[in-house]
């Protein structure tokens, strides 16, 4: 007798699925068309999990009834799957996160990522459990800057979910695309699916509990960040500048896009990135090579907190190339300057939850 698909599944549709009250075909569970080798046959069944009451009986079933209408000298071996549980939905992901921050530029090149990987660090020093968010989908540069480039992600079982597990370092929970994509590669891809990229990293991820979720989102105003503001209630917005007016110019942009009315995303503050340049060996002199102040009397006008000014020093460049983000060194001029950043993040983040109603997913028409 000659073996084909089809009489294999014609005899599964004779089979009830006690769960659905329908047959495995109508069910859905056949994961695959049946593979036949002379008068073998392998097929996968998809459950809902693994502790379904039905499982057992349901195989015996789908292979007594190969046996009845196929024959019985046929040689069954069923495999099974289970079904994750599903996703969470907008409005009730990250339950254990307390607050969530993004780190925002008008413009590239102003240091966002290295503030934004720095104040991670520094908050984590100062014994809060925190979680990092490279967004940027087609520039991601975390894994280089906490020195983990070769480094992957590796998924984890939980509540009927498979997770991915951020990587550790720092004391700093971590995941970016970067993890998934060949560093020398530019990624082309679609909008679409560039938020499809992020939503995994944010709702497929175990962070588990979080005092501080640290959002890098890419430079400029995009659709990634409209994604996240359509996926997370965000706390607050903390936007790096330089002094020089074409990056207040782009600041001014990133601080609007926030406080659109439709969006209402409170601004925690501003930090002046290369706000002078230290010489190593001349640690007390200051040379405002970028202007001086600028982003100080930004935030005077706009009436936002100055949450700090970060000097040049090469060795922030140096160190951030190496993996070692000046954060991880408190003794330093720097480290101290982006611990000192990071208590005043923490101040403002307590003022803002104090006085200020919880931040809501911005919904589109």
């Amino acid at each position: 007798m000659t073996l084909y698909p089809k009489l294999i599944t014609d005899a599964l549709e004779k089979v009830i699925y006690p769960g659905t009250k329908k047959s495995i075909i109508e069910s859905e569970m056949l994961a695959d068309t049946p593979s036949i080798n002379g008068n073998k046959v392998s097929f996968t069944l998809i459950f809902p999990r693994e502790t379904d009451p039905f499982l057992k009986s349901t195989i015996k079933a789908a292979e007594a009834q190969i046996h009845y209408s196929v024959g019985k000298e046929v040689e069954v071996t069923i495999e099974t799957e289970f079904k994750s549980a599903p996703r969470p939905e907008v409005g009730k992901l990250l339950p254990q996160v307390k607050n969530i921050i993004a780190v925002s530029s008008g413009k590239g090149g102003v240091g966002k990522s290295t503030v934004s990987a720095n104040l991670a660090i520094a908050l984590a020093k100062l014994g809060y459990k925190v979680g990092l968010l490279d967004t940027d989908i087609f520039g991601p540069s975390m894994p280089k800057m906490f020195g983990v480039e070769d480094v992957r992600p590796y998924g984890v079982e939980k509540d009927g979910r498979q997770l991915i597990e951020p990587v550790e370092k720092y004391g700093v929970k971590l995941l970016s695309i970067g993890f998934f994509v060949n560093p020398d590669t530019a990624t082309l891809w679609r909008g679409g699916m560039a938020t499809s990229a992020l939503k995994q990293l944010i709702a497929d991820a175990d962070w588990g509990e979080l005092d501080y979720f640290i959002l890098d989102t890419p430079p400029g105003t995009s659709d990634i960040h409209l994604t996240l503001m359509q996926t997370l209630a965000i706390t607050g917005a903390v936007i790096v500048s330089t002094p020089q007016n074409v990056a207040l110019a782009d600041a001014r942009k990133g601080i609007d896009m926030y406080r659109n009315d439709k969006v209402n995303i409170p601004i925690l503050g501003l930090v002046e990135n290369m706000a002078w340049f230290t010489p190593a060996e001349l640690p007390e002199n200051k040379y405002y090579i970028f202007g001086k102040d600028g982003c100080k009397n930004l935030a005077k006008e706009l009436e936002c907190p100055l949450l700090a000014q970060i000097p040049i020093v090469q060795s922030i460049c140096e160190n951030g190339d190496k993996g070692t983000p000046a954060a991880t060194k408190p003794d330093t001029m720097t480290g101290q300057a982006f611990l000192s950043l990071a208590q005043a993040v923490v101040t403002v983040v307590n003022r803002r939850n104090k006085e200020q109603a919880p931040t809501k997913i911005v919904r589109t028409e």
